[in-house]
């Protein structure tokens, strides 16, 4: 049995472990994909083809002898900023890098659960920016737009889903780098709480702020990924309480009080929602209001909470700037962030992170009158190729926020935040909407979102097959 691009993550497991395909065959099909449009949406840095096939073999073999896990033999990607024991882990970065000896502790979980790597996707350099872009490895691009970016930093993960080269994939997101994406491909993007899947070998990433996540077509492939990458190594400094992401799919969100927040977070640049924009998030809003939601306009209480942004983001840079190999080789805009993060690694470093208590109080009251946040994800559609790239920092600075004003704060608060597709504006670009709760909301938000799915059935639309194999090389 041959199973097509549009062939999910649970249908794959449930196929290989029914004995009605072989795990080479789904590897072998992935990495044929891969391989007829790496020249055109680029969305790997890494390709495992002779490590993958003896790997899916592998699984073949325990599949035969009866063994049963939750993705045995089923092909998945996972970003270039997450280590796979025997490649390397250039984060976007120029120059060649050694291979590394060990799995991060997210990956250890996918291979425990008996997913097949199939690679390494792009990433823009350290993460940074919302477009995945660079002289390490060209453009990554949109498979609904090749002309343009399928957004950042975890744009080569969601341009692999999104294409249907891989049922799923995990990215990270600091600033809305699993979000972002997810609305500019037409996907879903779970934002998970702080520590749900494990960011080891390093305790926190980026002073705290970004977390790993899970990119899918539905929900339910995102949640089932969610279980499979979830846990903790044993000196991670956040270990939520567990959650069962997949039960949470099937299960009614009941009645929800929903607050439509559609004024960007104090930012010191401005930001504008673009009407057409808007007009999705509208329709989402209603949608919800049909489905038996309250829901009211009002905006959580962020205050000054770019402030304590800020330094976490800069100090995490500088910490990656100061052990990267090839420093000569990085973004000018990259060593800029790096230099301010040195300036704001002390005192203001340490008070950022000591408001975090604060502003959980003050959001977290917020919850006290609703149960959920409906925001846009970004403000704008995805820019053009090439719209960022050349800028100076503060220009970069300036178009960013602009474009993606909506997604910073969640990772100050370390909450659950899913991105779900909203629909498309001029020209067929894909925006999304966000979903965001408190400490451990993510059964609720996963709960809405598939009540939403099963409404909107956005998994039903794909991108045009010519713009996924005839697109301009990067």
């Amino acid at each position: 049995m041959t199973l097509d691009r549009a062939t999910g993550l649970a249908e794959s497991a449930r196929a290989l472990a029914a004995g009605e395909t072989t795990s080479r065959a789904l590897v072998e099909q992935a990495l044929a994909r891969i391989g007829a449009t790496q020249p055109s949406l680029n969305a790997f840095r890494i390709v495992r083809a002779e490590a993958a096939l003896a790997e899916a073999d592998a699984a073949d073999g325990q599949l035969a002898a009866g063994v049963r896990k939750p993705l045995l033999g089923v092909p998945v990607a996972v970003k270039d900023d997450m280590d796979v024991a025997g490649e390397p882990t250039a984060f976007g970065c120029g120059g060649e890098f050694p291979p590394v000896a060990q799995d991060c502790e997210a990956v250890r979980r996918l291979r425990a659960a008996g997913a097949v790597v199939v690679g390494k996707t792009n990433t823009c350099e350290f993460g940074q920016w919302p477009f995945t872009e660079g002289p390490a490895f060209g453009a990554t691009r949109n498979p609904w737009q090749p002309e343009h970016t399928p957004g950042g930093s975890s744009g080569g993960s969601a341009a692999a889903v999104a294409a249907g080269l891989v049922p799923a994939a995990l990215g990270s997101d600091g600033a809305g780098s699993v979000r972002i994406p997810a609305s500019w491909t037409h996907l879903v993007g779970i934002k998970p709480q702080r520590g749900r899947i494990s960011t080891w070998p390093r305790g926190e990433s980026f002073q705290g702020i970004t977390v790993n996540g899970t990119l899918a077509r539905t929900v339910a492939d995102a949640a089932l990924l969610l279980d499979a990458a979830s846990g903790n190594h044993e000196r991670d400094p956040h270990r939520p309480a567990a959650i069962s992401a997949s039960e949470a799919v099937g299960r009614e969100p009941g009645r929800l009080r929903i607050a439509l927040s559609l004024k960007p977070p104090f930012t010191a640049v401005p930001a504008r929602l673009q009407p057409e924009v808007r007009t999705r998030v509208l329709q989402l809003a209603e949608k919800l209001s049909g489905l038996g939601h309250a829901v009211e306009e009002d905006d959580p209480p962020y205050g000054q909470i770019g402030l304590t942004f800020v330094p976490r983001a800069t100090a995490g840079i500088a910490e990656r700037v100061s052990e990267a190999p090839f420093p000569a080789l990085l973004d000018p805009r990259t060593r800029d962030a790096a230099r301010l993060g040195r300036l704001l690694g002390g005192v203001p470093l340490r008070a950022a992170r000591r408001a975090e208590a604060l502003l959980h109080r003050r959001i977290g009251g917020f919850f006290e009158s609703y149960d959920v946040v409906l925001a846009p994800t970004t403000a704008a559609p995805p820019p053009r190729i090439g719209a960022m790239l050349p800028l100076s920092g503060f220009a970069t600075d300036r178009a960013m926020i602009a474009a993606c004003p909506y997604a910073w704060p969640w990772n100050v608060l370390g909450w659950p935040g899913i991105n779900v597709p909203a629909g498309f504006v001029s020209g067929g670009l894909p925006v999304g909407a966000q979903l965001l709760g408190p400490a451990g909301s993510e059964p609720l938000l996963i709960s809405l979102a598939a009540q939403l799915e099963a409404e909107l059935r956005w998994h039903q639309v794909w991108p045009p097959q010519q713009a996924v194999t005839d697109s301009p090389a990067a």
